[in-house]
């Protein structure tokens, strides 16, 4: 079926047709949530509420934009939203942050590892590298999103990456140490 022919099934409340539409992108939708949720099971939880949420505002698509990038919204919002009120954003803004700090280890490691250290992240600073680094948001964008400051975006993006960067380090002297 195609993206129109499924929009417009959703539309009618097509059982069937809802049923393919999730078929189809469910598994996109959970490696989205999986950015911004802290485990699988939280991510297969917001890929059923993107899903009702999507379901029940198919009527607000209007044809701009791809409808894919338009699902892949509402599923960043509904993550987002759960960590909104339990997330306590570290509000201190630190003027030595330096927004152009990079992750350059020169380590080599398998990209499951690299997705788990992003895990394990306090929640404030996983949303944030995640807006950030991997979907492309700038600091205004994500403060509006998260209702914080831009400073507050950018010292917890700062801190994000040294928390990576340590945990990179000593996962790689640990991997170094168990060689010899």
């Amino acid at each position: 079926m195609s993206t129109e022919e499924l929009i417009h099934g959703c539309l009618q409340k097509d059982r069937r047709v809802q049923k393919a539409l999730f078929l189809k992108y469910k598994n996109i939708l959970y490696h989205i949530s999986l950015k911004y949720c802290r485990n699988e099971q939280q991510a297969q939880d917001n890929v059923h509420d993107a899903f009702i949420t999507i379901f029940e505002t198919i009527d607000s698509y209007k044809g701009h934009g791809s409808f894919e990038g338009w699902m892949k919204r509402i599923t960043i919002f509904k993550a987002i939203d759960k960590f909104k009120d339990s997330i306590k954003f570290n509000s201190e803004v630190t003027e030595t942050v330096n927004s152009d700090t990079t992750l350059n280890t020169e380590v080599q490691l398998p990209i499951e590892e690299i997705f788990r250290l992003i895990h394990e992240l306090p929640d404030q600073y996983r949303i944030v590298f995640s807006l950030y680094e991997l979907d492309d948001h700038s600091h205004k964008e994500i403060a509006e999103i998260l209702g914080i400051s831009e400073g507050t975006s950018k010292s917890n993006l700062h801190r994000a990456k040294t928390l990576l960067k340590e945990r990179i380090l000593a996962f790689n002297a640990s991997a170094h140490n168990t060689m010899k």
